[in-house]
């Protein structure tokens, strides 16, 4: 199953990766009248009752398939040019080129049906939640109370594809054409459902590409601190990393970051940037004796960022495979603590190179393919999800593996590890650790990409500088 939000990603993706929107749309209004003529005898009469977003642009498709074959009205819920997306609108232009029966519904009062044999329900679609409001609301009374065979496109208007609740009418469906997956919610409708393949890729599911940034969004009555808070602990022996870390976790989308690093670094750290807050500890470099301190500060965090700069002393490493022991919220972690990761109860996000990958009992192959295995194994093992960083970064939970490609050789500088750290725990803070990890690898390399511009080399600090504009995008 899939739900509505991987399935708009995965939509999105497949666009990235070569097959356009339109093509997607004639495949699925395809689809529909496939299932129509399997229904419906040449000659009956057909009634497509059609919103104005993309679900309405698929039955738009539907009517030029069925043409030829039977009675057809369309019925446009509202006024043509409310239509809400530029591809819906150049499949309405074209039926009234054709000189369908194409009209307008601008007044619910007015909506005839016209005793249809079938009826084609394409107003509302997967993206839509909610009670229906007018038209819709009545155009939904009308059907039901009709005895035509009614076909659902991707979803019965006023049902939630997710949970498959109606908040209060919802079309009665004959039968449900959905397209690529099968959608949570019709698990509950007792009707037939036919799972259309519309030619997505599927790599689109594999992939993280342009799509995966519709997952970041910010409610625009939120306050701060709704919008993740990070706590990165490090520093001692380097203070240019934990620094780095918190400021792309900001750079991210974090409202709020804190730095637990050692007394004698916090005023360097703090110096980087005015919004960060560092939290100083005592001494030169963490040690066991900190811990308690640093789980307390952690209990009220979103997500942990552990290892920039805390370096790979004896002390320090005990300490953190301590903290690591006892944590039980969300914690990136990079850098030489992932040579200490045990048993835990933490989510864990790890960002290993092949090396530190290696330490932590996995044997990476050199082919990104063979890769995914790796990574999924040592995933599946460890109860944890792993981003494994190369030319293709390949990152999995253990159930579900993607691949990053994002990025440029320009990146070889240090420091842009940390950056992808500070980026995946501000994603980590307010998504699924999968979903953080493939958006923290996709944003970091394609913010390289964007500093690079033919450029041999470039700073941590440049990425962190254009983590806004590859999120805006």
């Amino acid at each position: 199953m899939i739900s509505i939000e991987q399935m708009a990603v995965v939509d999105e993706n497949a666009a990235a990766l070569g097959v356009p929107q339109k093509q997607l749309m004639e495949s699925s209004g395809s689809a529909v009248a496939r299932t129509v003529k399997e229904l419906a005898e040449p000659g009956a009469r057909i009634a497509i009752v059609a919103g104005r977003g993309n679900n309405g642009g698929d039955s738009f498709v539907t009517a030029r398939f069925l043409d030829s074959e039977y009675e057809l009205t369309i019925f446009l819920l509202g006024r043509e040019e409310t239509i809400s997306t530029a591809i819906t609108r150049e499949n309405w232009d074209a039926l009234e080129q054709g000189e369908y029966d194409a009209r307008e519904v601008r007044d619910s009062q007015d909506f005839d049906l016209d005793s249809p044999d079938v009826i084609v329900d394409a107003m509302l679609g997967t993206g839509v939640r909610g009670a229906p409001r007018e038209p819709e609301r009545s155009a939904i009374e009308t059907i039901n109370a009709s005895e035509a065979t009614t076909v659902a496109v991707d979803v019965p208007s006023g049902i939630d594809a997710d949970t498959g609740e109606a908040a209060n009418v919802a079309i009665e469906a004959d039968h449900v054409v959905t397209f690529h997956d099968m959608k949570p919610g019709l698990a509950s409708i007792d009707v037939p459902v036919t799972v259309a393949d519309i030619g997505i890729p599927s790599m689109a599911d594999t992939i993280v590409e342009q799509g995966d940034l519709l997952r970041l969004s910010r409610d625009p009555d939120s306050h701060k601190g709704d919008n993740g808070t990070v706590l990165v602990i490090g520093g001692g022996p380097y203070t240019g990393a934990p620094a780095l870390s918190a400021q792309a976790a900001l750079s991210a989308g974090a409202d709020l970051v804190r730095v637990a690093c050692p007394e004698s670094v916090a005023a360097t750290v703090q110096s980087y940037h005015e919004g960060l807050i560092t939290m100083p500890v005592d001494g030169d470099r963490l040690a066991s004796d900190h811990v308690d301190q640093l789980l307390d500060i952690a209990a009220e965090q979103d997500a942990v960022v552990l290892g920039p700069g805390l370096g790979a002393h004896e002390d320090t490493l005990v300490a953190a495979s301590a903290f690591l022991s006892e944590f039980d919220g969300t914690c990136v972690v990079d850098a030489d603590p992932l040579g200490v990761v045990s048993e835990t109860n933490a989510t864990l996000v790890c960002t290993p190179h092949a090396g530190e990958f290696r330490r932590m009992g996995g044997d990476p192959s050199d082919d990104w393919r063979e890769r995914m295995d790796d990574v999924e194994t040592l995933a599946d093992e460890l109860d944890a999800t792993i981003l494994l960083k190369g030319k293709y970064d390949v990152l999995s939970d253990g159930d579900r593996t993607r691949v990053n490609r994002t990025g440029t050789p320009a990146m070889t500088v240090g420091g842009t590890g940390d950056v992808l750290a500070g980026a995946t725990g501000a994603f980590a803070a307010i998504l699924e650790p999968i979903d953080a990890a493939a958006l923290g690898a996709y944003v970091n390399g394609k913010a390289g990409e964007l500093a690079a511009d033919g450029r041999a080399s470039i700073s941590p600090r440049d990425l962190i500088d254009h983590l806004p504009e590859v999120i805006q995008s």
